[in-house]
């Protein structure tokens, strides 16, 4: 599961993680509530140095800086600022001007695709006095098991462009579950980010308290990017992109209210009320398979037989008939699918039930693409039997591959 920025920035605030100050808007009217409330919060007006006071010179602290607000859209795609989704404003007006702007934009990224996303949710947020941009994120290795936190000192940089290019600049914490993230490795943290002084302690703080976030909310991914480093020496979390194990979820029903629907595929919402694994894809042909090995399996003989799949969808080992049927429909809402494909090795999963699913299915909503079936396994018999008094127009296959090359064939 994923939330917006500042839906990350709040949680993150409560483990005590420093974020700029900031409020989100689902109009333009809280829009200018928020940049109204963001000059209150930092004490001046936009545009005049923080510190100074009415009627003082800027100059008269050291630590003055002009104050500025920024914009940012709120989707759940990165490179954001390059697709022109992140503005800064220096005067109240021109806030007000860059929220109108942005606000309703179909904002194309590198992540969103050519179709864009449409701007729905703002975050007016307090300008920092940036010195330097690093980068910091925690993830599960899957080789070593263990929770890592990476740092780098190339902050704004997408972390695969970083591995590509300079992968020596990363830096790896591996997290012992038995004793948990120790101090040192806090300190070597920072010390290889290049902190100095105070920056050090502040850092360290930082480096715990996000650690701290991640295992307590169950993360799948925590990722500060930049992680900035202001002139007066604070660590400061500039974005938070924060996703959530769906398998821990049951421990947090907050967290479910901060769900997003409109920035989720509509299949993937509806695939799991039924608890089956869905992925939406770009290809012509659907799949409905029982296993998530064997619905890999079944997309790579689709891609060597010269298709493309539409979907990974795993029906799971204790599939019912009510599940199946789900599933058939939500394959046969993408107009993009020109053929379907249901590939059952029927261990747990009894190939009967797959096989009434199915014709319930088609009954129910009609079959207006081709459909081959190839089942084995568990009352793999009876399970034909029914495709075959159903009257369905069904191409029956003897196995994997020659499933694959007929539904490839027909869907051309």
């Amino acid at each position: 599961m994923k939330i917006h920025e500042y839906q990350g920035k709040e949680l993150l605030k409560r483990f005590g993680v420093p974020v700029p100050k900031g409020r989100a808007a689902l109009s333009l009217a809280e829009a200018d509530e928020a940049i109204q409330w963001l000059q209150k919060e930092t004490g001046n007006p936009v545009g005049e140095p923080s510190g100074a006071r009415r009627g003082a010179s800027a100059t008269a602290s050291p630590a003055a800086v002009p104050v500025s607000i920024v914009v940012k859209a709120q989707i759940h795609a990165g490179g954001r600022g390059k697709g022109g989704g992140v503005k800064v404003a220096k005067t109240l007006e021109e806030a007000r001007e860059k929220a109108k702007a942005i606000l309703g934009m179909q904002l194309v990224t590198h992540q969103t695709g050519p179709e864009g996303k449409k701007v729905k949710r703002l975050l007016i947020e307090q300008g920092m006095d940036i010195a330097r941009e690093l980068y910091v994120g925690l993830v599960l290795d899957r080789v070593s098991g263990r929770v890592t936190v990476m740092a780098s000192t190339e902050g704004g940089m997408e972390i695969e462009e970083v591995a590509a290019r300079h992968p020596e600049k990363i830096m790896k914490q591996m997290i012992d579950p038995a004793v948990g993230f120790r101090p040192w490795q806090a300190r070597e943290l920072a010390f290889g980010l290049g902190l100095k002084g105070d920056e050090v302690r502040n850092g360290v703080k930082f480096l715990t308290a996000l650690v701290e976030a991640y295992h307590q909310l169950d993360c799948s991914l925590a990722e500060i990017n930049p992680l900035v480093v202001t002139k007066q020496g604070e660590v400061i979390a500039l974005d938070a992109k924060i996703n959530f194990d769906d398998n821990a979820l049951y421990r947090h029903p907050e967290l479910e209210e901060m769900r997003d629907l409109d920035e989720e595929d509509p299949s993937e919402t509806e695939a799991k009320k039924f608890d089956l694994s869905f992925i939406h894809l770009d290809g012509t042909i659907g799949c409905m398979v029982n296993g998530a090995g064997l619905a890999m399996a079944t997309m790579d003989i689709i891609k060597h037989y010269g298709g493309m799949p539409a979907n990974f969808l795993d029906v799971g080992g204790g599939a019912t008939t009510e599940k199946v049927t789900a599933a058939f429909k939500i394959i046969t809402k993408d107009p993009r699918v020109k053929g379907i494909f249901v590939n059952i090795f029927g261990g747990i999963m009894k190939c009967d039930t797959i096989a009434s699913g199915v014709v319930a299915a088609v009954k129910e909503v009609g079959l207006k693409v081709p459909l081959v079936v190839r089942l084995e396994g568990t009352n793999v018999e009876l399970g034909k039997q029914i495709l075959r008094d159903s009257g369905l127009n069904v191409v029956a296959a003897a196995d994997m591959a020659d499933g694959a090359k007929k539904i490839v064939g027909l869907a051309n």
